[in-house]
């Protein structure tokens, strides 16, 4: 049995979460993949708690689960039954395999980890694909400069030169007489 047949990755990575600056999936959503009850995930992990630091699994408070509510994430907190529910890092996940040894859950926790990988690749050329818009949008922007100045130089092309104006009145040849101005 292939772990392609069995969960789409896309589907995997459906269910991994940002939580605490963790990339994290839920326990409800663990058991469901690996096609076992919460209770009985929970269990055997707290049966082996010792595998599982605080960086491999931590319980949610009532503000994320409320977080989740609000996020639309999961439906209403009695998702969860009632119970806190366990948050499992990538490394978490990987240590539910020694945990949990049914054929599904081997091939489910290479699909898992297969999701997680792809998640980074993603996020990864996202991140490259967003610094090369940065730069240019700088460049756009220096562009944009040097073509204002362009325009405003062909402005100035375009306009007819400035004629100097002729004197109003006459102009006196003979500089000889002088004239007066008469005025009262």
């Amino acid at each position: 049995m292939g772990s392609r047949n069995i969960i789409p990755t896309e589907r995997v990575i459906d269910k991994i979460l940002l939580i605490r600056n963790q990339k994290v999936i839920l326990d409800k959503d663990l058991a469901q993949l690996y096609g076992v009850e919460t209770r009985v995930l929970k269990q055997a992990v707290k049966r082996n708690i010792r595998r599982f630091p605080s960086d491999f699994l931590f319980v949610l408070n009532r503000k994320e689960i409320e977080m989740l509510v609000s996020q639309s994430v999961i439906p209403s907190k009695s998702y969860f039954g009632g119970a806190a529910p366990f948050v499992f890092t990538e490394q978490g996940v990987a240590m539910l395999s020694s945990v949990l040894k049914s054929e599904r859950a081997i091939e489910v926790n290479i699909l898992i980890m297969r999701a997680f990988v792809k998640l980074r690749n993603i996020i990864s050329t996202h991140e490259k694909v967003e610094e090369k818009l940065k730069e240019l949008e700088e460049k756009l922007e220096e562009h944009n400069v040097h073509i204002v100045k362009i325009i405003e130089i062909i402005n100035q092309l375009l306009k007819p030169p400035e004629q100097p104006l002729k004197k109003i009145g006459f102009e006196v040849k003979d500089k000889s007489t002088p004239y007066v101005s008469v005025r009262k």
